[in-house]
């Protein structure tokens, strides 16, 4: 589907006069609804310009009546999954934040406003359909361009970064890092961030607009249906554009300046982007511009909906034509409905050991269980010294490892023994696990238990470390020889076939069938048949260089030589026999009466020139190639179509040529010279525009009638016409 483009032209405002009206709207034929824009030439008022888009909405259309048209059919397809994008667009003072966010009164709410209303309307609706098993969830982004920077709305000024929030591409779509995004329950909690934040937007005075929006704001509609474990998601996109503005129009200051250029070169990006769009280029400027990258016109799924606001006075005229251009080749872009992925609920995985399951570990033990290990005045004072020295940090809950080897910590003293001054031994030496390694932040390692002298160890984990470390060299190299004899062994039992079931022999190749062979050596002989053709030719264009060079010294006798050499490189060629019997005349070896080749006559091409006489020229033309086939310049040919065209009925050409345009096929009138994609399309509108074609009144009857169409010109006809003499 196309990207929907609708224009809405604005009321007078209080200084405006009726007299100053220049742009209107009108419908292709009586009973339908408005289609075209109709807006005079600003070089001849009495040329008009007409562009059909899908609506056109006049000054007399209200806020509900826009909505209704072409944003509230989209909602259904909202909450079945698509994404809806809806931006205005338009020149600075022509209505797109009026159409966009609208008055504080009911009946001047915006598209905005009454999205988000009907929004709410529907989830409550489809919550008690379902008799409250879907739940629809609703959340809010809003965010300003400015300066080509990304700046949250929702969030006080004081808050931002110069440089702005970044820009991410996931999964094909562009993402703003760090941008807020709030809920909302109903239609107030909007109204009050909605207000907040637009009051946030950086806005200011020109000459041409009181309150002109110095940014492009961007709102994003994140609708949540939740039903069981399935969740789908979807988003509506409403974008209220910067207008472009004339500097010499606005008398904008210094500040106004930069803002000023940041939109015209984002907006410049935009219709680059369209334009690439729709010529079909591979590469599309999105990036240039943080506004198209996000907008992404063209590489977005879902529905698209162009609002195109115009400003019906003569003071806007040159703007409104380039806003009706842009807006005409963004109608052909194309755009792919595609339905977001439903996501089901998982459940939290499960956490798997990495030592696997037959892994006996110690328990963690809190570091105050551990550091209480002695008494005595001595260590209290030691622990209160620390204490206060890192009084500021955090307790430790538990005790990590580090890179440096860790103090010897106190023994723990045991009831058995009384006497506690007894020499403590060294804590043992602790390996890491992989575990531990990976996970060091989460998981505290385990403190080194020490034991009594006198006491055995405890034997839990003992026998793997004593047979890990009971295998020698000699038995390690044993089972690797072991392992590689198996392998070997495993391989030649699959080379060698077995006796009782021998597998079948190799299939040899298929031979080639005959058919094959023979269009084989067809295809050879023809290579080399080329091959020697070319050799032939280039050995005959030296023999014709040879012959021109003694033609030119005056050696007639070896220019005829050479001529008679060349000619079984080129035969049947006419020129080349005529010239070898011209000079076999001239040398006396032949009578003129034996020529077998036409000779040149002087004839007369009668031409009209640029005053509407005729001219006599002479030129050599030979008997039997017809006058028609003869080549004439450019200006020439067209004063011949002109002449055709009014003495009498059309000739075949240009008949050939009526009987194209008044087809009204896109394909035929793009293969006219001069025609391409773009100028083959709107003669196609503006045909369409006069009527159906059936009607010989509607039909184009000469040359001139055609020339007298808007945007073809003499020049395009001429170079038509010229291509058509050329192919007959």
């Amino acid at each position: 589907m196309s990207v929907r483009v609708v224009a809405r032209i604005r009321p007078l405002l209080e200084k405006e006069l009726d007299k100053d009206v220049i742009v209107t709207a009108d419908r292709a034929q009586d009973g339908k609804p408005l289609t075209i824009v109709k807006i005079p030439s600003p070089k001849n008022e009495a040329e008009e310009f007409s562009f059909a888009f899908n609506s056109v909405y006049d000054q007399a259309t209200t806020q509900e009546e826009l909505f209704t048209a072409e944003v509230a059919p989209h909602l259904k397809a909202l909450f079945q999954g698509y994404d809806v994008t809806i931006f205005a667009y338009g020149v600075t003072g022509t209505g797109k934040t009026h159409t966009m966010r609208g008055g504080l009164k009911l009946a001047e709410r915006g598209v905005i406003p009454r999205l988000l209303s009907n929004v709410f309307r529907r989830g409550k609706k489809l919550a008690k359909d379902s008799n409250g098993e879907t739940t629809v969830d609703v959340a809010l982004s809003y965010y300003e361009i400015y300066n080509d920077k990304v700046f949250d709305l929702l969030e006080p000024p004081e808050k931002r970064t110069p440089s702005g929030l970044p820009l991410r591409e996931k999964d094909g779509k562009t993402m703003v890092v760090g941008l807020s995004e709030r809920t909302c329950e109903d239609l107030k909690d909007f109204e009050k961030l909605y207000i907040e934040a637009n009051n946030n937007r950086v806005t200011a005075a020109t000459k041409l607009n009181a309150h002109s929006s110095r940014s492009h704001a961007i709102l994003r509609v994140k609708v949540t249906q939740t039903t069981g474990d399935m969740v789908r998601e979807s988003t509506a996109s409403a974008i209220d554009l910067a207008g472009s503005e004339d500097n010499r129009r606005t008398d904008n200051g210094k500040e106004r300046l930069i803002e000023s250029a940041a939109i015209n070169k984002s907006l410049f990006v935009l219709s680059q982007c369209i334009d690439a769009i729709s010529r079909g280029d591979k590469r599309i400027p999105y990036r240039e511009s943080k506004m198209t990258r996000i907008l992404s016109l063209g590489q977005n799924n879902g529905i698209t909906i162009m609002i195109l606001n115009l400003a019906p006075i003569r003071s806007y005229h040159l703007d409104t034509i380039s806003s009706l251009n842009v807006s005409s080749r963004a109608k052909r872009i194309e755009v792919r409905e595609i339905e977001n992925e439903v996501v089901f609920k998982q459940l939290p995985r499960s956490t798997v050991g990495l030592g696997g399951p037959n892994v006996i570990r110690q328990p963690l033990r809190p570091l105050a269980n551990a550091h209480n290990v002695a008494t005595g005045a001595v260590l209290a004072a030691k622990a209160a010294e620390k204490a206060a020295e890192k009084a500021d940090k955090p307790a430790k809950a538990f005790m990590v490892y580090t890179d440096k080897k860790p103090a010897a910590a106190p023994a723990r003293p045991v009831p058995a023994v009384a006497n506690t001054s007894s020499k403590l031994q060294p804590p043992m030496v602790i390996t890491k696990r992989i575990s531990d390694v990976t996970d060091s932040a989460l998981r505290p390692s385990k403190l080194a238990r020490p034991t009594q002298i006198g006491l055995p160890r405890p034997a839990v984990a003992a026998p793997a470390k004593e047979q890990q470390l009971s295998i020698s060299a000699a038995q390690i190299e044993a089972m690797v020889e072991k392992k590689v004899a198996e392998i070997l062994a495993s391989r030649a039992a699959e080379l060698t076939p077995p006796a009782t079931t021998p597998e079948p022999a190799a299939q040899p190749k298929e031979e080639i069938s005959e058919d094959v062979k023979r269009r084989l050596e067809a295809l050879e002989k023809r290579i080399e048949k080329e091959s020697s053709r070319e050799d032939g030719r280039s050995e005959g264009l030296r023999l014709l260089l040879q012959a021109r060079q003694a033609k030119e010294r005056g050696e007639e006798e070896e220019t005829l030589r050479l001529y008679e050499s060349a000619l079984p490189y080129f035969p049947g060629q006419t020129k080349l026999l005529a010239k070898i019997e011209k000079l076999k005349i001239k040398l006396g070896k032949m009578a003129p009466e034996e020529r077998t080749t036409p000779r040149k006559t002087k004839k007369i091409l009668v031409l009209r020139d640029e005053d509407g006489e005729y001219d006599g020229t002479e030129a050599d033309v030979e008997d039997d190639v017809p006058l028609r086939q003869r080549k004439t310049s450019k200006k020439k040919v067209s004063k011949a179509s002109d002449g055709e065209e009014s003495t009498g009925p059309a000739s075949p050409r240009t008949q050939q040529l009526l009987d194209i345009v008044n087809s009204r096929d896109l394909a035929l009138i793009k293969g006219l010279h001069g025609f391409g994609a773009k100028k083959a399309q709107d003669l196609v509108d503006v045909l369409n525009l006069k009527g159906d074609g059936t009607d010989e009144v509607n039909r184009i009857a000469s040359l001139s009638q055609l020339k007298m169409l808007p945007g073809i010109g003499t020049r395009t006809v001429e170079r038509a016409y010229e291509g058509l003499t050329l192919e007959v």
